[in-house]
């Protein structure tokens, strides 16, 4: 137990900053999509149809329009969830439990690569 690892080594910080740069890129173009639907660049040409189908389309135009305009928060959260991970790396603090102090296994960072909680911290916390 005396040889436990306290961080990741260089070249596994490496492997998951080219992850995370690949997550950046993914989230950038969502949410660069999102804030296509939400401009109205995307309006589906319903300009010239009648007033009364205006007047219903309004209503869950509005809806789905408040729910892309929800995602697109989201995903710029999310984005910056991934620039904190960055520096992290850079600090070489990626992958340390906040709470615990020990490593993040390395599956949950693969699939959550801006975790700050282990499995079990994040457990503890419900």
């Amino acid at each position: 137990m005396a040889n436990e690892k306290t961080r990741y080594s260089d070249s596994e910080l490496q492997e998951f900053k080219q992850l995370i740069l690949e997550k950046i890129n993914e989230a950038n173009e969502d949410l660069k999509l999102l804030k296509g639907t939400l401009s109205l660049s995307d309006d589906h040409g319903t300009d010239d149809t009648g007033r009364t189908f205006n007047m219903m389309e309004d209503g869950s135009e509005t809806l789905s329009r408040e729910e892309v305009a929800q995602l697109a928060a989201r995903q710029e959260k999310f984005i910056q969830s991934l620039h904190n991970a960055l520096l992290r790396i850079e600090n070489k603090t990626y992958g340390i439990c906040r709470v615990t102090g020990k490593l993040i296994k390395k599956e949950r960072l693969k699939l959550v690569p801006h975790a700050t909680l282990s499995i079990e911290a994040k457990n503890a916390q419900k």
